[in-house]
């Protein structure tokens, strides 16, 4: 009903939890988390044993569907495994759809979008809007063919980027996960969410100017209420570990809270940092 307790919960990266206690998405479903060494040098698989341990932790059964943010590994790599666990669809761009394929999930379990357009599953609306990765982007261009386990990490290449617009029908709430700190001028021009979970990966070694566009574009633009910032942990660690900042972006991290953090201040903005596995209520 319109009081449905609608949660988020983050594990990792940009995977968030979306539930009201009937139904729920999930973005990414990034649990495997293969060490820098095994990224660099071998072959990537996801890890079933990780999976299904992590969506025990979350309690999660079912899920309407699975929305990758983009095609890298840290984001797409498991998603069609959590899919197929949990009975939902992999929706994204055509990249996202060929990881899918690649695992076995049927073409009836596939969704790629019409950018802008919104998407009923189960309670919730879900509209996918061209964004940007930030810059750099190693692994540019789409994925063309199916990505069958084992592959190298360079078989993931970005793929679309999204910026995910959730509306939760029955509460009326809106949320927009932006999973890469890129954005496309104007993109986001005429839609509205109260909360915004904003990636930073990468953010920190941009021009001060870059994040001062990538707010106004994100979370200005939609007029959110509250700021919660995802994909600044050390994704080469597995979850079991405590978490800590990415390593290549030294200091960065603080680089982006000093500056977002002035920002947020600016607009009267809370701004978080999430606890991993904790339901929250953002709008609360």
């Amino acid at each position: 009903g319109a009081d449905a307790p609608l949660t988020v919960t983050w594990a990792g990266v940009t995977t968030l939890l979306i539930d009201d206690g009937a139904c729920a998405l999930m973005t990414d479903g990034f649990f495997s988390r293969p060490g820098l060494l095994e990224v660099g040098t071998g072959r990537l698989s996801p890890s079933a044993p990780r999976i299904d341990g992590c969506l025990s932790r979350l309690g999660v059964q079912r899920l309407e569907a699975v929305l990758p943010v983009h095609t890298h590994f840290d984001h797409v790599m498991d998603s069609a495994v959590v899919a197929e666990r949990t009975g939902a669809r992999v929706v994204g761009g055509t990249s996202a759809v060929q990881v899918g394929r690649g695992a076995g999930l049927p073409e009836d379990r596939l969704v790629a979008v019409t950018p802008g357009e919104p998407l009923a599953f189960g309670a919730y609306d879900v509209t996918l809007i061209e964004g940007h990765h930030c810059p750099p982007d190693r692994f540019p261009g789409v994925i063309g063919e199916p990505v069958v386990p084992p592959v190298k990490v360079l078989a993931y290449k970005c793929g679309e980027a999204w910026s995910t617009l959730v509306h939760h029908r029955p509460s009326g709430r809106r949320l927009l996960v932006v999973g890469s700190a890129g954005y496309v001028s104007g993109a986001l021009a005429g839609q509205h969410a109260e909360v915004v979970y904003l990636g930073v990966g990468q953010l920190g070694i941009q021009p001060e100017q870059y994040l001062v566009d990538y707010w106004t574009e994100t979370v200005r633009t939609v007029g959110a209420r509250r700021v919660v910032l995802i994909h600044w942990d050390d994704f080469f660690r597995p979850l079991h570990k405590p978490l800590r900042a990415l390593p290549y972006a030294g200091d960065d991290l603080d680089v982006s809270m000093r500056v977002l953090s002035r920002l947020a201040e600016e607009d009267g903005v809370p701004l978080h940092l999430p606890t991993l596995w904790q339901r929250c209520d953002p709008w609360s």
